[in-house]
């Protein structure tokens, strides 16, 4: 397991090779407006930020959006990590990442392929092979992925060093739906693994951190917030609180309480007592 236990101070998340300060990963959709996403994303001081080339219009000679959206992404100066959202096939996912990777000119990628447009759950069946075109056409793939273990496992073996799992499905905010499956994932696959998608409070985000996953990617729990700005800053130190937590050791668990300060001998105002 991929425990990174380094001193928290020189403990840094890792994907391929490249070190990066911070574990907490953040989108750039449905915020109320740039000014909000740009406060927010300055106040969570993201490891890198997500973008949608589909959906963002980011092409240098497209709309006035699209052009202010490169200069905010360039004026926040935070690595982005395309993704592939809205995808619905292979050749579509990979012809989708070939062409963020020319306008973003990143070799990174979250590849999401979605198989069912009610729950936007991952196409399963064809994810690893989609990961296995665009690892050997030179990207550095982050799947977006469910919590199945053998997936994860397979995704692994094609080629990705780190998979990501989602917590539920994408926008409703439930948190870890089945903590079994998220925590027996974490205990056999040695890889950084990342929760993205359907964390709605910081709490959520620090549980998993605790767990021992390695970071966390969210957008709709921010963008959606009464205050997106407070809320980035509130998941920005769960994360950094449940990773610590992780690296500190928590307790044993017991069935039966224990004292927290446990009774040796006759106390001492009793012996004080009896020679008045």
């Amino acid at each position: 397991m991929n425990d990174n236990t380094s001193s928290p101070a020189g403990d840094a998340l890792v994907l391929y090779g490249q070190r990066f300060d911070g574990r907490l990963l953040l989108g750039t959709a449905r915020y109320p407006s740039p000014d909000v996403l740009e406060a927010a994303v300055r106040r969570a001081r993201p490891a890198m930020l997500t973008a949608s080339l589909r959906r963002q219009g980011a092409a240098p000679s497209g709309a006035d959006a699209g052009q202010d959206f490169w200069a905010l992404l360039k004026r926040l100066d935070v690595p982005v990590l395309p993704n592939t959202a809205g995808c619905h096939s292979v050749q579509e996912a990979v012809a989708t990442a070939q062409m963020a990777r020319e306008v973003f000119d990143t070799p990174w990628i979250k590849l999401e392929l979605i198989g069912d447009d009610y729950t936007l759950q991952p196409d399963t069946l064809n994810l690893v092979e989609a990961a296995r075109l665009l690892i050997d056409d030179g990207f550095q793939v982050l799947p977006y992925c469910t919590e199945d273990l053998v997936l994860c496992q397979r995704l692994v073996d094609v080629g990705c060093q780190a998979v990501m799992p989602w917590a539920a499905p994408i926008g409703t905010g439930r948190g870890p739906v089945n903590p079994y499956a998220l925590q027996a994932l974490r205990e056999r696959l040695a890889v950084p693994m990342l929760v993205d998608a359907g964390l709605g409070l910081p709490s959520h985000a620090c549980q998993v951190m605790e767990w021992g996953y390695d970071g966390v990617l969210l957008n709709t729990a921010v963008a959606l917030a009464q205050d997106p700005v407070a809320m980035a800053g509130a998941f920005a130190d769960a994360v950094r609180a449940g990773r610590a937590a992780r690296l500190a050791g928590a307790m044993s668990t017991s069935d039966a309480a224990q004292p927290s300060t446990p009774v040796l001998g006759t106390p001492f105002w009793h012996h004080a007592g009896a020679h008045d």
